[in-house]
Parts: structure tokens; sequence; C-alpha cells
């Protein structure tokens, strides 16, 4: 059997949703396909149940923090199980809520995967037939595994969360966003954290923050190699041991997080029936206005080579759909100055260019203003180590390309300044506002 609707959307999670509902609202006809649970890798594998783990690992340190201000009870561990099940209760209601307002919006929710057969005609797993003009590949991705010796000893980002209790000694493998974020929030629940990479790490974020944060997870007590290969993982009486070829043996250890990147979920998607072009990892190919190769094909969300963000793909499928049903022929995604932080200990935030990028697109024309200090809660307990706020600016009129800061609470201050440097911030905008003391968000108005 076949049934035509306007639009077909391959997934659910954040950037699927998006597309539509908003697509629904404009009145057209919709369907929408996933096997699994509504919000996928955002509500169920991670933003949401990252940041509970996020949220658990400023309370303990909170804890030790309270001890220092004067208060007299001792830190407790974390009880895993009660805190799996708070998590579990949360994300329940954001899937119940989406379930809902995809009825509302009158969208056909199929929990089906789906496949191309022709450009405008997909094939569900039932074996039934559904086809539109215009179809909208948002799949997602997932973690990436190696084809290593002993991979299957250690863990994915997925499984994390299915842990019921805290591993005592964790080796992480892997530089970006999964690994910085896990060590930080391991190490604060009491794990003992070894972090493994090579070479560079965190190479979307300013260079001189990312020096920092290191120094201070360092002194947290996490040990951090970047001239780590590691090429097998084996068990032994005593844990998981890592083959490190650049180091030697490493280990034991009680668990192992491999966080060596995401893959884009393409390959049953049968693009080659049709002719979607990808690159070599994977990704659907798409131009600034989300489109494929194909006429009637298009893609949005991890799935592409943008930025894996979920504010990212929740904005590029609402301005798709809005572009194809809304009547709004120029709508469509920026990907300039794109806000993110790094839910680290503590965290870091970025929007705009960092000091290396202004400087390679507009040379000595750019001035660096940075403030580093003692946030007025750590030097209360009689901690001495300092955040780092950072502003990038351009030409001799100083317009802001790029605002970098590190420590707690930025990932609450940095979007209110990411707002303004989109309109076209400038040094001076800064310097006439007045500040908000006492604070750590005033650091970014009274830059000298």
């Amino acid at each position: 059997m076949t049934a035509s609707h306007d639009l077909i959307v391959l997934g659910a999670g954040s950037g699927g949703l998006a597309t539509a509902i908003r697509a629904a609202q404009h009145g057209v006809r919709v369907a929408l396909l996933d096997p699994a649970g509504l919000g996928g890798t955002c509500v169920h594998r991670g933003c949401v149940p990252k940041k509970a783990l996020w949220f658990a690992a400023q309370l303990a340190q909170a804890q030790q923090l309270a001890l220092e201000f004067g208060f007299a009870s001792q830190p407790g561990p974390l009880d895993w199980e009660r805190f799996r099940g708070v998590r579990q209760g949360y994300i329940d209601v954001i899937e119940q809520r989406y379930a809902a307002r995809l009825q509302e919006a009158g969208v056909q929710l199929l929990r089906q995967s789906g496949r191309f057969v022709a450009a405008d005609t997909i094939e569900l797993s039932d074996g039934d037939r559904l086809q539109a003009a215009q179809i909208v590949i948002s799949t997602g991705a997932r973690p990436r595994r190696l084809e290593l010796p002993g991979f299957e000893l250690g863990m994915v980002s997925d499984d994390i969360f299915a842990l019921r209790a805290l591993p005592r000694r964790v080796a992480i493998v892997g530089g970006g966003y999964v690994a910085v974020e896990f060590a930080g929030l391991l190490r604060a629940l009491g794990a003992e954290v070894d972090m493994l990479a090579h070479g560079s790490w965190l190479q979307d974020f300013d260079a001189e923050l990312v020096q920092a944060l290191q120094q201070q997870m360092e002194v947290q007590g996490i040990r951090i190699s970047l001239q780590s290969v590691v090429r097998a993982a084996h068990r032994n009486a005593d844990g998981i041991m890592l083959d490190d070829s650049q180091t030697g043996l490493r280990g034991p250890y009680d668990a192992l997080l491999w966080a060596v990147g995401r893959v884009p979920n393409t390959e049953a998607l049968g693009l080659e029936t049709v002719g979607v072009e990808t690159d070599k990892r994977g990704h659907v190919l798409v131009d600034a206005r989300q489109n494929t190769n194909i006429t009637g094909i298009l893609a949005v969300g991890d799935v592409t080579e943008h930025k894996a963000l979920t504010p990212v793909a929740v904005a590029a499928g609402r301005l798709l759909a809005d572009r194809l049903f809304g009547g709004q022929p120029d709508a469509q995604m920026d990907y300039r100055n794109i806000p993110s932080v790094l839910f680290a200990e503590p965290p870091l935030g970025i929007v705009g260019l960092t000091e290396a990028q202004a400087r390679a697109e507009h040379g000595d024309q750019v001035t660096v203003y940075r403030s580093r200090f003692t946030p007025m809660q750590w030097k209360l307990a009689g901690r001495h180590d300092q955040t780092l706020m950072k502003l990038v600016c351009v030409g001799a009129d100083e317009r802001v390309v790029g605002i970098h800061a590190l420590g707690p609470g930025v990932e609450e201050m940095l979007q209110g300044f990411a707002v303004a440097l989109k309109l076209g911030l400038h040094k001076r905008d800064l310097d006439a506002t007045v500040a908000i003391h006492p604070s750590s968000a005033e650091e970014l108005v009274l830059m000298g």
C-alpha cells in the first residue's frame, strides 16, 4: 500500500521533530518515522541525561564547598539508583510532551524505520510505502566504534547512563566534548579518571581557554595524556588494561569509556539507490538551504556535516519548514556565531571566532582583552583557581567577533552576550554597560 503526504521526515530526534511540527503547523500532511524514542540522542542518550549527571556533579562539589563555608554536614555519595529513577522520570515526561505535540499538530507518527526506493518514495520496515514531494533526512548520529582488540570491554557514551554505580577507576579514550565532559563529571562524583588523547584536543575552542581548562582538570586530579595511542584493551584479574603504543601498558581500570567521535546514521537509508551524495564519513552533503544533490530530498541535524548541536538542528528544521511550506522563500539557517558550552568542570563557553581564527581572517586588526580572576564562591572557600574570560575584537572600532568564558556560571551568562554579538556588538557597548556586582559576568563588561 502507498500513502501520500506533503512531507516525510526520517528520524524523530530534535531536528526531525522540529521540522515535522513546524511543517504541520503550516497545514501540510506530515509523516514522521522513527522506531525509537521521541527526542533521539539529545533526550535519551545525550544532552538531557548528561546535564542531569552534570547537576549531580555540581551538587557533589557544592557539598565540599559547604564544608569550607562552615556547614557541618559531611559529603555523602550519590544514590545512583534513586538518581537513575529521577532522571528517567524527567525523560519520560519530555517524551510524553513530544507525543502530545505531534498529535496536536496532526503529524502521523510511525514507529518504524524507512529507506528510499525512489526519490519521492520511502519503504517502511513493514513493507508499506509512503510518497511525498519533500523528504527530510534527520536520522542523527551514533558513537563511533573502533576495530580494536578488546573494544567490547569498554562503553560508548550511550552506555554510560546505564551505570548502576560509580566505577572507582575510569579510563576515557578521546579528546572531544564527550571525553572532557565525562572526565569532569565522573571525577566530581568521586572516580579516579585518566583521559587519554592524541595530539590536540577541543579544537573548536580557543586554545588559551582549553589550556586553562586542562590546568583546572589536572588540579582536580584528572590525569590527562595527550600523547596516547590506545591500540588494544584486555582484562586481567585486577581490571581492564590498555595497550598504549606511545606510553606503555596502562591500568588497571574498573571501567573504560571510548569517546572517539560519532558517525551519521545513513548506511541503512538506501541513499545509494537514489544517488544522494555523502562525504567519506557518511554525512549527507547539503547546501546552505539544507538541499541535497537530489531535488526534494533534504537533511538537517547531526546526519549532515554541520555543527552537531541540538539547537542547531532545531533551528535548521524550523527554518526549512518555513521555507518549504510557510511562504518564506528566503528562510535558511545562519551557521555563523553559534554559541555552545562544554559542560566540563568548570564549564567552557564560546560564541564567535577563536583568537587563532580571527588572526587568520583579520591579521593585525585583532585586539584581545582578557580577565583572569578567582570567583567569589571559590575565594570564600579558600580556593585560588582562576577562571578566564576573553574578548576577541577586530578593527579600529573594535567589533567583538569572539567571546570566550571559562568558569562557574558561564553556561547561563553566555546566552545574552551571544545575542549582543549576533547584533553587532562593539567593545564600547560593553564599556558603556553598568556591571552587576558582585558577579563573574561583570568581568565581561569591565575589561580594560
